[in-house]
């Protein structure tokens, strides 16, 4: 891709280059979590319930709200028998016990690949396993799949955290990950669990989604051919929080902005080619909004650095998916 502007004007930066990663931006679950809450506007009106924030991403959150979203932190703040969408992050049974004794009309809009991270739990509790989580404290899909037994699943952080694992038989232990783990750092904790406890059995399939793997391996590969690297994304998303450290483990200065508008000049110093990439949960305007303003600035010189091509799509929940007419 190469784009040029019309701007007559001299650049006023050092920078020549402007390079994209691709993969970047919306994964096919943020993308279905997203026309969830707006189908559901568009089908019962507002206001539309929404638990937690549907995505980890300002923009997207203030849009749906704009609309007529209501979000809350819990779902017994929603009114008995409104409609009510849990965010893609997933939720506890406790909160789906909560939301039927409220009689709230539910759609879930969590991502296939963290259902499958609840079910992958479910599995090793009933056969017995002590059940480690490989995550972040306090991050909603943490929460939830924690919620799955809460007894028997444990969280680790680091490999300082499996030193003083205990369990309660080491030949019955399994692990199973968040999805938005930075991979190199999760598979050195997966190593030193293997070390304690030879007998760990883990998921038939990797638990980290295969957008947060694509966006990291092209951020990987983007930070080698630039000074800086700006990453699209809320502060709450550890999908984009990660895709920094990635680019700064790669050899690049890297710094996470909501939008173009906190792009600090001192940043710009000495940069001659600039990477851009944006995490799972940020729209493609943001980007481009991004892209826009340095070709304002006279930045004409815009490519894609593309390592792999995504073409995964998520079949909308059942309770929101349109009729299909069948001639």
């Amino acid at each position: 891709m190469r784009v040029t502007t019309d701007s007559a004007s001299p650049t006023t930066l050092g920078i020549e280059k402007l390079l994209l990663a691709a993969p970047r931006g919306y994964c096919a679950g943020v993308d279905r979590a997203v026309q969830t809450v707006e189908l559901a506007l568009e089908r019962y009106g507002p206001p539309v319930y929404v638990r937690k924030e549907i995505v980890h991403n300002k923009h997207v959150v203030e849009q749906l709200r704009a609309r007529g979203a209501i979000f809350v932190d819990q779902e017994t703040e929603v009114p008995e028998g409104s409609v009510t969408v849990f965010s893609a992050h997933g939720v506890a049974p406790s909160v789906r016990v909560n939301a039927q004794a409220r009689r709230l009309r539910t759609i879930d809009a969590t991502c296939p690949l963290v259902t499958k991270v609840h079910v992958e739990a479910r599995r090793f509790v009933a056969d017995g396993y002590t059940v480690v989580l490989i995550g972040h404290d306090g991050h909603e899909e943490v929460e939830g799949t924690l919620g799955e037994a809460p007894e028997q699943i444990v969280l680790v952080q680091s490999e300082a955290d499996v030193e003083e694992l205990e369990v309660a038989d080491p030949q019955k232990v399994a692990f199973i990950t968040q999805t938005t783990l930075a991979v190199d750092e999760t598979l050195s904790i997966i190593e030193r669990l293997r070390e304690r406890f030879p007998a760990i059995v883990g998921p038939r399939t990797d638990d980290i989604c295969y957008a947060t793997t694509n966006r990291q391996a092209a951020v990987r590969q983007l930070a080698t051919l630039c000074e800086l690297v700006l990453v699209v994304g809320s502060r709450n998303s550890s999908n984009s929080q990660r895709l920094v450290e990635v680019a700064r483990d790669s050899g690049a200065r890297s710094h996470l902005i909501d939008n173009a508008g906190e792009v600090d000049e001192e940043w710009l110093e000495g940069v001659t080619t600039l990477g851009i990439s944006s995490g799972a949960s940020a729209p493609e305007e943001l980007v481009q909004e991004l892209v826009e303003r340095f070709g304002k600035r006279g930045v004409t010189d815009v490519s894609e650095l593309e390592v792999t091509r995504e073409d995964v799509r998520f079949m909308l929940p059942k309770t929101i998916r349109p009729n299909v007419r069948r001639d």
